[in-house]
């Protein structure tokens, strides 16, 4: 599906405002003292930026590299350090280039190559994201800044639900993992623990059972939530044992610091047992973080953000890229591949603006950039 950008006759569009440089880049804006908002945050300054992108994962990171290239004012906001899921991971090993490096380094890296094109990263807790009557975007944060754009690309993520239990944070990314296709390879030969009765736990177990020995499948109940294909799958691969009616009390570790235990209780007669395994995938729900968008945005049964072709959602000038929108699978690739996208975009988006024109977006073939 072309993006299509409505021409001036129409709604109104945002206008960039403030000085450009020779490149065409708004130069920031600071204007002190603003009211509160209607959430009640004191906006303390305005800045003004051509594309602000919220989230500073690797979809965050590339957007912002490829906005960069495009010469357009750019700033990442992130609450905290640059990375996103990827310092969750101890070890990546599915990104091309790399056979194996650590994720913190692949984040550095990401946010150096950004920074190299000019992009700008701060930190900040984003509160909302929403459209204004004359077309821009106003992205607040809780510290009382106000970024105006004219374009914005969400990239905040999703969270994997936690078991909240001892020894869950303690042992992340050292036995404790959510993502089977990330992690997988790691527990060649060893037993294995999945966490969960959805769609995403039994197809997980089933796809684990490529390396591990033995797949506890473990669920609260005595009935799985998932399609009745995936639990034929299940229960009919002989390297998973369903455990039914547990819950994971504690993860315990070794001398070395790895997992090597759980502790569970029996929902129904309030038993204590313990399983040994070396691994254990959390798989009992991910909220994708799309709450800041303040605006009715299309989202599937599941709250995951629908995007056309050029990752723009539902409200024109507003893209999506990563984990929080409606895809297949969520890996690094995908990512970085719905950012690039969102990226060029938004840069076609803004220039139909800046030319008052319409405009459909269309591929062509080839390499653009």
């Amino acid at each position: 599906m072309p993006l299509t950008v409505a021409s001036n006759s129409g709604a109104p569009s945002p206008s960039y405002g403030g000085d450009r440089t020779p490149h065409g880049a708004v130069v920031c804006v600071l204007r002190p003292e603003e009211p509160a908002d209607s959430q009640g945050i004191n906006v303390e300054t305005t800045q003004e930026y051509e594309v602000v992108i919220v989230g500073a994962g690797p979809a965050g990171m590339c957007a912002a590299m490829y906005a960069g290239r495009s010469m357009l004012r750019t700033v990442v906001i992130e609450r905290g350090a640059s990375g996103g899921e990827l310092l969750n991971t101890e070890l990546i090993e599915d990104y091309p280039g790399f056979e194996s490096i650590e994720g913190w380094d692949l984040a550095q890296r990401f946010e150096a190559h950004a920074r190299k094109f000019g992009a700008e990263f701060v930190q900040g807790t984003v509160a909302s994201v929403r459209k204004l009557d004359d077309g821009s975007f106003e992205t607040l944060t809780d510290d009382g800044t106000r970024y105006l754009s004219p374009a914005v690309i969400v990239t905040a993520g999703g969270t994997p639900v936690k078991l909240n239990v001892p020894g869950e944070a303690e042992y992340a990314g050292k036995g404790v993992s959510y993502c089977g296709i990330c992690d997988g390879a790691f527990f060649r030969n060893h037993t294995i623990a999945v966490i969960g009765g959805g769609d995403a736990a039994t197809e997980e177990a089933d796809f684990l059972t490529r390396y591990a020995d033995k797949v506890y499948l473990i669920h609260r109940r005595d009935q799985f939530r998932a399609s009745k294909l995936l639990q034929k799958r299940a229960f009919e691969n002989p390297k998973i044992e369903v455990v039914w009616n547990k819950v994971v009390e504690r993860i315990s570790g070794d001398e070395n610091g790895l997992v090597n235990r759980i502790s569970l209780l029996d929902t129904v007669t309030s038993e204590q047992s313990e399983l040994d395994v070396t691994g254990v995938f959390v798989f009992i729900g991910f909220r994708p973080n799309t709450g800041v968008i303040a605006d009715h945005v299309e989202h599937d049964e599941m709250g995951y953000i629908v995007t056309d072709t050029s990752m723009q959602t539902s409200i024109p000038g507003l893209f999506a890229a990563g984990d929080l929108r409606a895809q297949l699978v969520r890996q690094v690739t995908t990512a970085v591949g719905d950012a690039t996208t969102a990226a060029m975009a938004a840069e076609k988006y803004l220039t139909a603006l800046r030319d008052g024109e319409a405009v459909v977006i269309e591929g062509h073939g080839g390499y653009t950039v």
